[in-house]
């Protein structure tokens, strides 16, 4: 089974200003092809030849993980957008917000911090434990909470390749912007 990039459901320049077209050239046509690629070589005549991505990332590591959980890692990221997007959460999910971190402002804060205070390259996530509960977490790298059981609701790719084009240093503006072009009907769905 070979791996594809998926298609966008919008087009390369329909999140600007938050992530402009090159940065999208960039991050999406060449950094999650180059994942798409190198795991399809990697795998070939391994016991991953025909699994998961989940599959991969929960039993895989080395250059496998690393590649598998980016290709993972990326699609949820950026199936996670839509033009015009940005708002709130609504059912379920906004109710276990509510609940676990008082409001949407509170869980906006610290999840921003979270994406901020990465060192080097990471992911920010949100994610649902066994027990309901919602919770934030770093990880480095490829890192990806299904490798613990934990099912991810939202992502925040802070490798610099995701912004750096558009935004250089300023961490905090792409952070800031990346809540307007998300698309809570998709997300929702997660929870």
């Amino acid at each position: 089974m070979a791996f594809e990039l998926p298609k966008l459901t919008y087009s390369m320049d329909a999140l600007s200003p938050v992530i402009d077209k090159l940065t999208m050239e960039f991050h999406y046509g060449k950094h999650h092809q180059a994942y798409v690629t190198n795991l399809n070589n990697l795998v070939q005549g391994t016991k991953f030849e025909n699994a998961s991505l989940e599959t991969i990332i929960k039993e895989a590591d080395g250059g496998i993980f690393n590649n598998g959980a980016q290709v993972w890692n990326h699609t949820f990221y950026f199936t996670s957008f839509k033009p015009g997007g940005g708002g709130e959460p609504s059912g379920n999910l906004a109710k276990q917000i509510k609940e676990d971190f008082g409001s949407f402002a509170e869980l906006k804060e610290k999840f921003s911090k979270a994406a901020i205070t990465i060192f080097g390259s990471g992911w920010a996530w949100l994610i649902k434990k066994d027990n309901g509960k919602l919770e934030i977490v770093q990880e480095n790298n490829a890192g990806n909470p299904l490798k613990n059981g934990a099912i991810p609701i939202l992502t925040c790719d802070v490798w610099e390749h995701a912004y750096y084009l558009g935004y250089q240093n300023r961490r905090p503006d792409y952070v800031n912007g990346f809540w307007n072009i998300l698309d809570w009907s998709v997300i929702d769905t997660r929870y």
